[in-house]
């Protein structure tokens, strides 16, 4: 808000009404550039918000229906040829990455089952990895707003009340309705700062505890299908040193 502006313009009728847009449209414009960078960070924040509520969604689906097929009995080669010919996700990624090395072993021609297993734990970690960071992109942006937005607002608010004492000094008039202007603005630039802050720091904490409950999974889901395909290489390790 310029002094001099509301110098020249004299205080405000006694039915005048302020409403927030017209608080917006009176302000400074470095108060202007505060007010929309916080707009625009809350409308990416809540962009990030349905996008990762959808992904979680999709992951727990997907994953909820390969543990049906995957514990229904049926073949692992059978199941393996099925996904591998199709993008997968959660538990099924891990299940074709494993399987990929373990059929890479058996169909080589040495056959050599020696460090398979370590190999196979191996991949199942970068394949927890990769999915844990598809689930966790764009979180720090949340993070990262949670945190900068008040301090954002705030200097909103600082510029606001520099502008408040310099209209006093312009107009030489202390009364109420000629620091008023400035000081809503102000607390506008806070508020939409908290307004920015509160959603992205629930949605940060919530979301990040779902992708900590799905890398559980994960992990879990790794540690029972690692036990079984090693109990296959001891079976096949026994099998060759008999023949």
């Amino acid at each position: 808000m310029n002094p001099a502006d509301i110098a020249a313009a004299g205080l405000p009728g006694p039915g005048a009404e302020v409403s927030l847009l017209s608080m917006f449209w009176s302000a400074h414009l470095v108060v202007k550039i505060v007010m929309i960078g916080l707009l625009a960070a809350s409308v990416w924040c809540w962009a990030i918000i349905i996008n990762k509520v959808i992904l979680l969604a999709r992951t727990q689906r997907a994953m909820a229906q390969f543990e049906d097929v995957f514990w229904s009995g049926a073949s692992l080669d059978e199941l393996y040829a099925t996904l591998s010919s199709r993008p997968t996700t959660g538990m099924a990624s891990l299940f074709v990455a494993a399987m990929r090395e373990w059929r890479r072993t058996v169909q080589g021609a040495s056959s050599s089952f020696m460090g398979l297993q370590a190999r196979i734990e191996k991949v199942l970690d970068v394949a927890i990895a990769r999915e844990v960071e598809k689930l966790e992109s764009n979180l720090l942006v949340l993070a990262t707003v949670a945190s900068a937005s008040p301090f954002i607002g705030l200097f909103g608010t600082v510029w606001g009340i520099m502008s408040s004492f310099r209209s006093i000094a312009a107009s030489r008039n202390t009364s109420l309705a000629v620091v008023a202007p400035g000081i809503a603005e102000a607390l506008f630039a806070t508020a939409i700062g908290l307004f920015a802050a509160i959603p992205a720091l629930i949605a940060y904490n919530k979301l990040q505890g779902d992708v900590a409950k799905k890398q559980a999974q994960l992990e879990g889901f790794a540690d029972e299908f690692s036990s079984i395909l090693s109990r296959q290489i001891d079976q096949r390790s026994v099998h060759d040193q008999a023949a």
